[in-house]
């Protein structure tokens, strides 16, 4: 069986009603050749401290309501990257999922919050306005269950073998590294957490936007079980469209038994 899915890398402004309309524009655009759609990290919003608190809303609220009339009217899945969500005092990194029917199905609030010092690099600390998830994300969908996580949750790697132990078969990652972090690691981090754990894994940055305070390094990726590489957009805005098939990935796992031979009482 397969998934065809999209990853809309995306170009964020400032302007979060245009952000709005570009990403419904693309979610349209996928619509016609995917089953699960997908926008990256902070989608409506410039990945910037001082804009979280400005772009932050409720659920419902104005980003949220788009993304679940949209999946109704096109009946698909969406994965809507993340944007700034408040509750009461606090303010997540948080990604909400939508149904074909237009129902939230899950949300997963960013666990690991982006807290850098990197000489002659970044200097970054999402602490300082977010406040953190504790709970790990999968949902179940007509193909297989699938994991979500929001970029640095994607360092560690017990998170993901959670995701795997649950059965999820595809993890989703909307994720923005940037010019440090970007050429050293990211491709390096996705098929890695896609190999040791044998899932597809889908990784899905904003365009880059070298006008903006953040510069994403793009590159939006999916991962396959063997490690390899089976989609990459560039740097600028686009759709990038894969298909990831599960007797496969059964196929890999039933040849390399890697989930089979964990010793969970030892490690």
């Amino acid at each position: 069986m397969n998934i065809d899915i999209a990853a809309c890398q995306l170009k964020v402004t400032e302007s979060k009603d245009q952000n709005l309309e570009n990403a419904a524009r693309m979610i349209t655009q996928a619509a016609g050749h995917a089953d699960l759609i997908i926008l990256p990290e902070m989608f409506n919003c410039p990945y910037s401290i001082q804009y979280f608190g400005q772009y932050a809303e409720e659920y419902p609220g104005i980003s949220t309501n788009m993304l679940s009339s949209l999946a109704r009217q096109l009946n698909k899945f969406i994965i809507g990257g993340s944007i700034p969500e408040r509750e009461g005092d606090s303010i997540y990194n948080s990604c909400f999922v939508f149904g074909p029917q237009g129902s939230l199905i899950a949300r997963h609030r960013k666990i690991h919050l982006f807290d850098v010092d990197i000489a002659q690099g970044i200097s970054f600390q999402e602490s300082a306005v977010l406040s953190a998830g504790n709970q790990v994300t999968v949902f179940e969908t007509e193909w297989t269950k699938i994991g979500v996580c929001v970029c640095y949750d994607m360092r560690f790697p017990e998170l993901i073998r959670s995701m795997a132990r649950q059965q999820a078969k595809l993890i989703v990652v909307p994720a923005a590294f940037n010019m440090t972090t970007g050429p050293a690691h990211w491709h390096l981090v996705t098929r890695s957490r896609a190999l040791d754990h044998q899932v597809y894994l889908a990784a899905v940055s904003p365009a880059r936007n070298p006008q903006g305070p953040y510069i994403a390094y793009g590159h939006s990726l999916v991962a396959g079980p063997w490690g390899k590489i089976l989609a990459e957009a560039g740097t600028g805005q686009q759709v990038l469209y894969a298909s990831i098939d599960l007797e496969y990935l059964d196929k890999v796992r039933e040849e390399l038994p890697l989930l089979k031979h964990l010793k969970p009482d030892l490690y």
